[in-house]
């Protein structure tokens, strides 16, 4: 037994090392790490080393398993403040969006392929969500507005549930009854309470808590969002939706040690794309994929050409959306693994036709993650919509100092921010706070009123417990509109 673990724990290990290798090519090369990931695995398997891996039920749990973590990992790294006037768009992509979807794309293929309806509406199904991973790595490096990439991130972390769900009722063969809508309703709505009060009572919890080190606060916070998951799923809501939303409500909350705690679920979230796809082109057999070239490109052109963008346009007329945004939008409806982890619902439930479909996906998959993924950027320049890089919000990371009862904020001034030239007494914090350390280009200061604030800064500011809200409203809001931000009425909340 000891042999065989060591060679598992080996290869394992140096898959991830050459996954890991795979994200620093991918960036240079502009080429998207997924299709990198999903070589791996097609290397590892049967027209490679070898490794023979068939377990459609295994492949499902733990696709479904790591779709939770990343969905974590986008509801920790989401800021509210910059998706909220996007919550009712992206609820309707996520919902209304899905249905047109998927009504379009399986009267498409029942017309094109010949499919019978319960068929040609599965596949409408599982190729009507957007990809969380795809989405979450890409759309935060493409220069346009944030409203946009607010409403295609919401898109992408919900609208797995309502795709779930209706793949879920067509491999079980039930009849759609008149209680259906009101049976899909009671998913949506009671996994999204789930999350907010989960979420909510996560972040109470944490902010009180005193554990024994820091490493501690990462892991509880991604269990709440896990705990989320498996609540909603025991009481036949979205368990998806339910960990997602719980991420969302503790992501924006004021958690101790926020940025261990981002970086911590950011990697977590790299691990479990990384694992997903190898383990998804581990399943793949390539001798059955030239069979499913034909109908994967005709889906895949039905979805991107047809489908995507008549439900865009359902969706976003009512909210006044200028055309060329809805047109980004049909564009940047991006696919990954959750088509492929979906697909093997109907495997698992016996449904006929089921193997064609996911090796169909999985070409799909490729084919639309290297056109769309490599063209988005270009698309942006072409419709007016790119706005150049990026701004970033100041990083403000807070440590509990209980037997005090004070907080110690540590702050990072970053980039363009309007804090850049501010001197330390125009900060003007709350009676209750001061800042006790400037670290600037590596060297530690002690900061006098007189101190003038650069980009790159690091600031460490004790704070009272009674103090800490106002504080770090008045440190975002000089960050956002510099030294007169009261004046021009920024209060710097979220």
């Amino acid at each position: 037994m000891g042999p065989e673990l060591s060679v598992v724990l080996g290869a394992v290990a140096a898959v991830l090392l050459v996954a890991v290798l795979a994200v620093r090519i991918s960036v240079r090369l502009g080429f998207p790490s997924l299709v990198l990931y999903l070589a791996i695995g097609v290397v590892l398997g049967e027209a490679g080393i070898g490794i023979q891996f068939d377990n459609a039920a295994l492949t499902e749990s733990l696709g479904l398993a790591a779709l939770v973590l990343i969905l974590t990992e986008g509801g920790l790294t989401t800021r509210w403040s910059e998706v909220k006037t996007s919550l009712w768009p992206g609820i309707v992509l996520s919902t209304v969006a899905v249905a047109v979807s998927i009504g379009v794309t399986g009267a498409a293929l029942h017309l094109i392929l010949g499919f019978d309806w319960r068929l040609a509406l599965m596949w409408g199904a599982v190729l009507a969500s957007t990809d969380a991973a795809a989405v979450f790595s890409v759309l935060r490096n493409v220069a346009v507005s944030r409203r946009l990439v607010a409403a295609l991130e919401l898109e992408s972390g919900m609208n797995d549930a309502a795709a779930y769900i209706a793949v879920v009722l067509l491999a079980s063969g039930g009849t759609v009854t008149w209680s259906l809508p009101f049976v899909v309703l009671y998913e949506l709505v009671v996994g999204a309470l789930i999350g907010v009060a989960l979420g909510w009572l996560g972040a109470a919890a944490l902010r009180r808590a005193a554990l024994p080190a820091t490493g501690l606060y990462p892991l509880a916070t991604v269990a709440v969002s896990v705990l989320a998951f498996s609540a909603g799923s025991a009481i036949h809501a979205s368990g998806l939706l339910a960990a997602y939303v719980a991420a969302l409500v503790l992501g924006n909350s004021r958690l101790p040690h926020r940025t261990d705690t981002l970086s911590f679920a950011e990697g977590l979230g790299l691990l479990s794309q990384i694992g997903l796809f190898v383990l998804l082109g581990l399943f793949m057999s390539p001798a059955r994929l030239l069979d499913a070239v034909v109908p994967g490109l005709v889906a895949g052109a039905v979805v991107v050409l047809l489908a995507r963008p008549l439900s865009v346009v359902v969706s976003m007329t009512p909210f006044r959306m200028p055309w060329r945004e809805q047109a980004f939008l049909s564009w940047a409806g991006l696919r990954g693994a959750v088509p492929i982890v979906l697909a093997m619902i109907p495997i698992t439930e016996g449904m006929p036709g089921a193997q064609r479909l996911v090796d169909a996906v999985f070409v799909l998959v490729i084919v639309l993650t290297l056109v769309q993924g490599s063209t988005l950027q270009l698309l942006a320049r072409l419709l007016g919509l790119s706005r150049g890089a990026r701004s970033q919000e100041v990083d403000v990371d807070a440590a509990p100092l209980d037997e005090l009862g004070a907080v110690l904020l540590q702050i990072r001034i970053p980039a363009g921010s309007k804090m850049h030239g501010v001197y330390l007494s125009e900060l003007r914090l709350p009676v209750g706070a001061t800042v006790s350390l400037l670290v600037r280009k590596g060297v530690s200061h002690t900061p006098a009123p007189g101190t003038r604030l650069q980009e790159d800064d690091q600031l460490l500011v004790v704070a009272t417990e009674q103090v800490r809200s106002a504080t770090e409203h008045r440190i975002r809001a000089v960050d956002r509109a510099g030294r007169f931000a009261r004046w021009m009425g920024e209060t710097g909340t979220e």
